[in-house]
């Protein structure tokens, strides 16, 4: 596949560029997650612990639904390198949530040739679920 064209350089990327991708989590989401990542928390698979827990139900792995902030700082940034990310979990996200993620460019780091990217994640209520700061170096 040629990539050529999509590859963002330095001067492609601007202060208030924004990128958005939406998902519907699913239970086959979870399975495979835990299946690739081993994390075994009976809050995301087992449905009678999950019950007895302030959720009332399993929840959606953090690091899952973070997992689609990478979508969108790779939208934004395309062929350049994550160097960081920080998040804050707000509220759980359940199985048929669906996700939009959202990246905000906000600062453009001239020296260090490295953009600063607001990181977002709402539920279809329009809840912020996610919230943090990711950061690329634009080669």
């Amino acid at each position: 596949m040629n990539y050529s064209e999509k590859i963002k350089h330095w001067d492609d990327i601007h202060v208030g560029d924004v990128e958005s991708f939406t998902k519907t989590m699913t239970e086959t989401d979870m399975i495979l997650w835990v299946g690739l990542t081993g994390d075994m928390n009976p809050v995301h698979i087992d449905k009678q612990y999950a019950a007895t827990t302030r959720f009332k139900d399993v929840i959606v792995p953090g690091l899952l639904v973070a997992g689609l902030i990478s979508t969108v700082m790779t939208q934004s940034t395309f062929g350049n390198v994550y160097s960081g990310q920080t998040l804050k979990f707000l509220k759980p996200v359940y199985v048929g949530d669906t996700i939009t993620a959202v990246a905000t460019v906000i600062e453009k780091m001239d020296e260090k040739h490295r953009v600063k990217i607001k990181t977002e994640c709402f539920n279809q209520k329009e809840e912020l679920v996610i919230v943090g700061e990711g950061q690329e170096y634009i080669m």
